[in-house]
């Protein structure tokens, strides 16, 4: 296991007991971001990064009963707490790192990202992985409860032009690796970043 995944599952899995606790009112911004993808019934999406599943059941409201709903994630302990959580029930749960996903070419109809873009060792290949898994015209969404600016007081540190989300970063980004970006929000309450898979 790299450092990079042993860092990841330090800090996560020292956290995920009370991870709902600690952010008790997302449930409204994770519907709407869902809402966003544009998802229909009987659609394949992944949650990738799903941490305790907090995606899954809008993820399952918007695809149905004969859609396809997986959670991924790389620490066993965030699995764990979705599976307390029950959220086991609107999707398909699998410990799998977004670098090798376990899943076929082009199987899905869309990848939802919450909280994943910053964590992850090389956003390029791991955004060039999720492209794969998804068909052409299939959809993406980078999405995180809060905004950029307000993520940064929060965690207490300033903002910089280097940050990845910023949007002259993530545009090009995503571009070269698979994606063409349709719309770009960052405000106090929410970012989204919706792409598309190239053909």
């Amino acid at each position: 296991m790299s450092d990079d995944h042993t860092h990841v599952q330090e800090f996560f899995g020292s956290r995920a007991a009370d991870w709902d606790r600690r952010f008790p009112d997302d449930g409204p911004a994770y519907a709407a971001a869902v809402a966003e993808l544009g998802l229909r019934p009987g659609d394949r999406v992944l949650d990738a990064g799903c941490g305790t599943g907090r995606a899954l059941t809008p993820l399952r409201a918007a695809v149905g009963p004969s859609g396809l709903v997986l959670g991924a994630d790389l620490t066993p302990a965030m699995l764990q707490a979705a599976v307390r959580a029950g959220r086991d029930r609107d999707g398909r749960l699998l410990l799998a790192d977004v670098a090798a996903l376990p899943l076929r070419s082009r199987s899905l109809d869309a990848v939802f990202a919450a909280g994943l873009i910053a964590h992850l060792p090389d956003p390029a290949g791991n955004l060039r992985e999720l492209a794969r898994v998804v068909r052409p015209g299939g959809a993406l969404a980078l999405f995180h409860p809060i905004g950029r600016a307000a993520l940064a007081a929060r965690q207490g540190r300033q903002l910089t032009p280097g940050d990845l989300r910023a949007e002259p970063n993530l545009r090009p980004l995503l571009a070269g690796s698979g994606w063409n970006t349709t719309a770009y929000i960052d405000e106090d309450a929410r970012f989204l970043a919706l792409a598309v898979r190239a053909g």
